[in-house]
């Protein structure tokens, strides 16, 4: 009987040291529950649209406070979390520059996609310097890419627009053209070749546009007065085949041949541009919608030596993203695309998924880091100036959505997704009081 007695006495004494444990942990928890809660349900700032939030302790793996996080809504960037995760998953540590065989007397070369040749902000130069040293007959096979120049849902009339360069399979220039007033007051075009296509309206009045393509093809005006300011502006060129021909013969001094057979036979080889990590810095810091776009279409043509977007996708959403709780509706690479739809706790599962996987300096490295680098290089920063928020901005015309992670004082990392739509504020006024709750957080947890 004693020894019974003695048996439910320890029983008794190790549940009340769980239980003790569990309350000691979930009741800061249910403070900072209850007081966030407070604060986002009684702010008139997001009174005035719809507002998810999810933050997530990952070294305890529990949710520590949900707002509308099995809602759907749109991401905008907040995309590109999707598309950094899955090249992750199937790219290797350099991009694949383009690929080619040999055939007699003849180098024939198509693209995989790589966005870095000759882009004017990447210093790659490893495909330019292979083209170039070749002294056999060069032919350029037009590979498998039958996808449209634009996304799926993006609007046509951006297509002026920096951020909206079209997609395709061996890009030049980063499918853009970099117009600057030169030293003697001249409008002039990187690269030069599209001078012939650069023409002054003396009869339209000078737009806020400084410059502005035809729709349909590169012609590109400038308005009276525009060479006078000091200005750099990137504007999509309309690709085509016989326009890479072009370009590549002006850049390169040699005669390319298109190569229009539906099959290339010999031995394949792979020749590879840069760091994957170069790409998706770039493509995470500065949010830049192009490196992702043209990032689905290497995964593609590395997997399955296709370039369909929607292939790496299908992909990912079935064995890559089957553990999210809720399904994503995803249909680009960018975020241009109002079709995407995700939920705040799926994009935590995402930055967990990330967060386990990944060494926290490498990881992080890719982010924007507030105060510091990016598209938060003027937010979230303690008074020193160090960054405690690493995370994607997402931003369109009516959304805001800020995703990643979280640094505490106390050396804590916390994964959280704040998801706006239907805005009718300033994002300023949005990011504000976004800043107040999670610096907040970033001191007293």
């Amino acid at each position: 009987m004693a020894v019974k007695l003695l048996y439910f006495s320890c029983r008794t004494v190790l549940y009340l040291l769980v239980f003790s444990h569990i309350a000691c942990i979930s009741s800061p928890y249910k403070r900072i529950a209850r007081r966030l809660h407070k604060t986002i349900n009684t702010s008139a700032v997001f009174s005035s649209h719809f507002t998810g939030f999810a933050l997530y302790d990952p070294s305890k793996q529990h949710m520590v406070y949900a707002r509308q996080a099995d809602k759907y809504f749109t991401p905008a960037s907040n995309t590109k979390l999707f598309t950094l995760y899955t090249s992750l998953q199937i790219l290797g540590d350099s991009i694949p520059a383009l690929q080619y065989t040999l055939k007699n007397d003849s180098l024939i070369f198509w693209g995989t996609g790589d966005p870095s040749f000759l882009h004017p902000d990447l210093k790659s130069t490893k495909a330019y310097q292979f083209l170039c040293k070749r002294a056999d007959t060069t032919l350029y096979y037009v590979s498998t890419y039958q996808g449209r120049p634009f996304g799926p849902g993006w609007a046509w009339d951006d297509y002026n627009d920096y951020y909206q360069p079209e997609k395709s399979a061996f890009p030049v220039y980063g499918n853009i053209v970099r117009f600057a007033v030169d030293s003697v007051k001249q409008i002039v075009p990187y690269p030069s070749f599209f001078s012939r296509y650069l023409i002054q309206d003396s009869i339209r009045p000078y737009k806020a546009d400084i410059i502005q393509r035809d729709l349909s093809e590169n012609l590109f005006t400038y308005y009276p007065n525009a060479s006078q300011l000091s200005f750099t502006k990137d504007i999509p060129y309309k690709y085509s085949p016989s326009l890479l021909l072009q370009l590549l013969s002006d850049t390169l001094h040699k005669n390319i041949t298109l190569l229009n057979k539906p099959s290339v036979t010999g031995e394949v080889h792979t020749l590879y541009s840069l760091p994957a990590d170069t790409l998706y810095k770039r493509m995470m810091q500065e949010s830049d919608n192009f490196l992702a776009e043209q990032l689905l279409l290497l995964c593609a043509s590395t997997k399955w030596d296709t370039l369909e977007s929607e292939k790496t996708i299908e992909f990912a959403r079935e064995t890559l993203l089957q553990d999210l709780p809720h399904k994503p509706i995803w249909r680009d690479g960018s975020g241009l695309s109002r079709y995407n739809l995700f939920t705040p706790a799926s994009i935590v599962k995402l930055l967990e998924k990330m967060y386990k996987q990944i060494p926290q300096q490498r990881l992080f490295s890719l982010f924007p880091a507030g105060g510091q680098s990016g598209t938060l290089k003027n937010w979230y920063a303690t008074a020193t100036g160090q960054p405690y928020v690493y995370a994607k901005t997402g931003s369109l015309s009516n959304v805001h959505c800020l995703s990643g992670y979280l640094l505490t004082k106390k050396g804590t990392v916390l994964i959280f997704s704040f998801m706006h739509n239907n805005m009718v504020r300033p994002s300023s006024d949005i990011r504000k009081e976004m800043t107040t709750i999670l610096q907040t957080l970033h001191e007293r947890y």
